[in-house]
């Protein structure tokens, strides 16, 4: 059997519906469907680990590693480079630019699936290559925690009038001037100065990102 499979079966065998699933996990049914249905190809490892967690088995068992569905066999095995992961929902407000400006989409009625060490209010779908030599890639979560000043050079969620784009910052306030820089020598820095600051917000600095495994 192949993940998905392996998923529906399991959550069949312990009289879970995909409903129920996905309200464990922070997704929507439709979305536990397509996992089982193997329409998403790319599933991240926190989605895996908390679907492994709601139904009582371990990653290896859904990834068909083992065919020991037991949680408790998996961590009683004490690998030293293997530890339980604590999650948490994070906040998804919509899609950030990685590239060109683009409109932000706050709904605060989606969550993502992180470890407890990231310390981050809210969560953003990167797009675009912009920042690709920070290692953010196209279709990346990046956590970010509330705050409306960074320090420069650091990675922050930045809204442009109705707009919203992901770049370092660099601040002059003796020359009221900003800059947001890419991480991609193709893509020129964005440079505000005087009253066109009034139209720059920063919601948040990044702290974390999420990708998929490959």
């Amino acid at each position: 059997m192949n993940i998905g499979q392996r998923i529906k079966a399991r959550r069949e065998e312990l009289g879970i519906s995909a409903e129920d699933l996905g309200q464990k996990i922070g997704k929507a049914k439709t979305t536990i469907y397509r996992y089982e249905l193997g329409l998403i190809e790319k599933m991240p490892t926190s989605v895996l680990e908390a679907i492994a967690a709601a139904l009582q088995t371990s990653p290896a068992y859904l990834m068909g590693w083992t065919e020991n569905k037991s949680l408790s066999s998996w961590q009683a095995q004490n690998f030293d480079n293997i530890s339980p992961v604590q999650t948490q929902r994070v906040p998804m407000l919509g899609e950030i630019a990685c590239g060109k400006p683009i409109w932000a989409n706050e709904d605060r009625e989606s969550y993502v699936q992180a470890g407890v060490n990231i310390k981050a209010d809210f969560c953003l779908i990167a797009r675009g290559d912009s920042m690709i030599g920070a290692r953010i890639h196209d279709g990346d979560i990046v956590f970010c925690r509330s705050q409306n000043m960074v320090e420069n050079g650091e990675i922050a969620a930045v809204i442009i009038g109705d707009e919203a784009t992901l770049k370092r910052v660099y601040y002059y306030p003796d020359k009221q001037k900003l800059v947001l820089q890419a991480e991609n020598p193709k893509y020129e820095p964005f440079v505000y100065v005087g009253s066109e600051l009034d139209e720059i917000n920063i919601i948040g600095k990044a702290v974390a990102f999420q990708s998929d495994v490959i």
